[in-house]
């Protein structure tokens, strides 16, 4: 059936509600525990195997058999469970290792091991999630029902596997996390820079349209709803059957052609489009067409708006949502509130605030863009971006091949940073839906004192110090907006020590309400829990840097084990994307190609640099020795291309240094040769099973912590307090 239509629910099985019954039965479980699934399996008691079944809910695992008048009765909770491992060997064929603190349990004989296996790892990480948030689970009912021909599962299994495929989609396209995934569908794009066809899939959800080429990074294109200004039929020939042709808002066009669901797809985008066009006529009063002539965008609305924002505001500034150009000073005021100003243009009893300065990014002002003030090789990449915008495309619709990646290797313009990076990192979706949302933001947390205020008072002037936009109010200003805003919007982080470097790179290729949702994307899905109060994504990604050490630096990961530094270096590199361990104009370099290839670039540069320095590491005698190893070399990390403002006596000493540096250039072409292999699902696969262990880790250390403060004060022993800790514990999340 074609994934575009969805499914009217279908009633579980009767074999699936006779199982549940069942379980209900042999265990002791609360009425509103639900069964996911249940598998036919072995668990290996001793050298013998007990056949029978493993039932899989949303807070337990549970196995029984009853065999020779024998019963094995198991009930393990995912909160308890330390590790999740599949093998496979002559004695455990395709078998599943589930560790808790105390205890190791073997699962073999699946029929369908792999599905098992990462149906349990979702449910751990869910029950994780419970742990560091406590919040219990809530079925998904938004999301389509996928149900199998072979065999009725539950609901919650589809809601599951639901969520684990739009997690891949938003992940792969780097869509905003309220984006959920409807279907997918085989089809060919038509490439007109080197006019072939190139087959792949196309993804549909609410509010985009992306395509990924069967090999990969051949062809990407993400598609927002938004963009679309006319959808049409091609009509069919040789070449193309079942075609559509779709132009965009920035006068780009795509054709897709093999569909096999084409009119259900054209008229998915009529009916958004002409949705957009009610929302836009009610709200702006202007009349917006469908059709391919004489039509009004909804951006030109947006800025019509906007406009009309800048007029009430009189003499005292304007209001632009345009990218400054370089070199240009772009100012914006805010001197309403945003919801004075919706409710009521023409209201003049409010109070007027005064004017405030928003600004541009910071190297537009602090740097000489001049022609004189940029290198010859920064021109060069200014050059061939030009070209690759003219062949590719430009803006969120762009193609996205091969060809991209490379240039994005050799380091991104300082003058197309900031578009770019909002670019590949999805920013710029969660910008462009959110209009006033950051002005928003600004307003309310104006005057506004907390803890997280006051820590982020205390930083402002550590960070990038060395650059003379934050030696300036105008920067210093600029970051203390980000950083407060953020933490308005995300009480549960409000601000963690790292941001702040993280933040001011931001604000130098970016302009501010830019560099606001850059920071968003960073913290909310391409390095989620970073930077919380524990630091738990961090600690996951420690875990998975020595598992990653382990296996493809052995002789190494020996030697560092035994100095104890692996979990010294990681933090540091990791919490600041390398900007606090070498000079931020090289660091920027692994800033561009994070953006682009996400998480994974952070493990291919930490890896690099520990082989690189294999042979002085290996022959350290103390983690002092090996830190200072590994200090010297990423302080002489330059970028040769850098166009820093520096006087003849600063050039002459750079140039000095640089003749025996390492160029950033270099150690990120020795990342992809050595370790390009590496790749987000893997990555994201051994953070699962991190995730179990550090959260684990962090639990049995709270508990300590509350057994140890309550012990002077009670007449429980420690034992019974750890029991009474770990009963609360349990009912709080069910």
């Amino acid at each position: 059936m074609p994934l575009f239509k969805k499914e009217t629910p279908h009633e579980d099985s009767k074999s699936f509600k006779s199982a549940c019954e069942k379980w209900r039965r042999l265990f002791t479980v609360s009425e509103d525990e639900k069964l996911v699934n249940y598998y036919s399996c072995s668990y290996w008691k001793g050298k013998m195997p007990h056949r029978g079944w493993l039932y899989l809910s949303v807070n337990h695992m549970c196995f029984y058999s009853f065999l020779m008048g024998t019963e094995s009765r198991l009930q393990i909770r995912w909160t308890d469970v330390t590790r999740l491992e599949r093998s496979n060997s002559v004695l455990f064929s395709d078998s599943i290792k589930v560790s808790t603190r105390s205890t190791n349990y073997i699962f073999s004989m699946f029929i369908s091991p792999q599905e098992a296996h990462r149906l349990m790892e979702q449910l751990a990480n869910l029950a994780m999630t419970q742990l560091l948030s406590e919040e219990g689970f809530e079925e998904d009912h938004s999301l389509p029902n996928r149900v199998q021909k072979k065999k009725s599962a539950s609901s919650l299994k589809r809601d599951l596997d639901a969520r684990a495929r739009s997690e891949a989609y938003r992940q792969v396209f780097r869509l905003p996390v309220s984006e959920k995934l409807d279907g997918d569908t085989e089809c060919v794009l038509w490439t007109p820079y080197n006019k072939t066809h190139v087959g792949g899939k196309l993804y549909i959800s609410k509010n985009y349209m992306c395509f990924s080429s069967r090999v990969k990074d051949l062809a990407r294109v993400v598609i927002p709803m938004r963009e679309i200004s006319v959808v049409e039929k091609v009509e069919n020939s040789s070449l193309i059957h079942n075609g559509i042709h779709i132009t965009t808002k920035g006068k780009m066009t795509i054709l897709l052609a093999s569909l096999k669901d084409r009119d259900f797809l054209v008229q998915l985008i009529s009916d958004f489009l002409s949705k957009c066009s009610e929302n836009t006529r009610s709200s702006a009063g202007d009349n917006v067409s469908v059709s391919s002539s004489g039509s009004e965008s909804l951006q030109e609305a947006e800025t019509k708006s906007l406009t009309q924002l800048s007029a009430s505001l009189g003499s005292m500034g304007s209001t632009s949502i345009a990218r400054p150009e370089s070199g240009e000073m772009s100012v914006y005021f805010l001197t309403l509130g945003i919801e004075e100003f919706s409710n009521s243009k023409d209201d003049k009893s409010g109070d007027m605030k005064l004017p405030l300065q928003l600004q541009p990014a910071l190297i537009t002002v602090f740097n000489d863009r001049s022609e004189d003030g940029v290198s010859p090789k920064e021109k060069v990449k200014e050059h061939l971006w030009s070209v690759h915008f003219k062949e590719y495309g430009r803006g969120i619709c762009m193609y996205r091949t091969i060809e991209t990646h490379k240039l994005i290797i050799k380091g991104i313009p300082e003058s197309l940073k900031g578009e770019i990076w909002m670019l590949f990192s999805g920013a710029i979706n969660e910008m462009a839906t959110h209009p006033g949302y950051y002005l928003s933001l600004v307003e309310q947390s104006l005057g506004k004192e907390n803890i997280a205020t006051e820590e982020i008072e205390r930083d402002l002037h550590r960070s990038l110090p060395e650059h003379p936009a934050f030696q300036s109010e105008l920067g210093i200003a600029a970051l203390r907006r980000v950083l407060t805003a953020y933490a308005f919007r995300n009480p549960t982080i409000g601000y963690c020590q790292a941001m702040n470097i993280v933040t001011s790179v931001l604000l130098l290729y970016a302009n501010e309400e830019e560099a606001f949702w850059l920071l968003v994307a960073i913290c909310e899905r391409l390095l989620p829990d970073y930077y919380n109060t524990r630091v738990v994504g961090a600690l996951i990604d420690q875990g998975v840097f020595e598992r990653l050490t382990k296996e493809y630096l052995p002789q190494l990961y020996d030697q560092m084990k035994d100095l104890g530094i692996l979990s010294m270096i990681s933090l540091s590199w990791f919490l600041t994307i390398f900007l606090s361990v070498m000079p931020f104009d090289s660091a920027v370099n692994i800033i561009d190609c994070f953006f682009f290839d996400g998480a994974k670039i952070i493990f291919q540069i930490a890896l690099a640099v520990l082989d690189a320095n294999s042979e002085k590491l290996i022959d350290c005698t103390d983690d002092g020795q090996a830190m200072t190893i590994l200090s010297r070399y990423l302080e002489n990390v330059y970028n040769h291309d850098a166009t820093l403002q520096q006087s003849h006596e600063e050039r002459q000493e750079e140039e000095m240094k640089q003749q025996h540096s390492n160029d950033i250039t270099d150690l990120i072409d020795e990342s992809y040769i050595n370790f390009g292999f590496l790749t987000n699902d893997m990555i994201e696969k051994m953070r699962l099973n991190q995730r179990l262990k550090v959260v684990q880790e962090l639990e049995d250390s709270a508990r300590r912590t509350v057994v140890r403060s309550l012990t002077p004060e009670s007449c429980f022993s420690q034992r019974e307090l750890e029991e009474l800790y770990l009963l609360f514990k349990v009912f709080k999340m069910i």
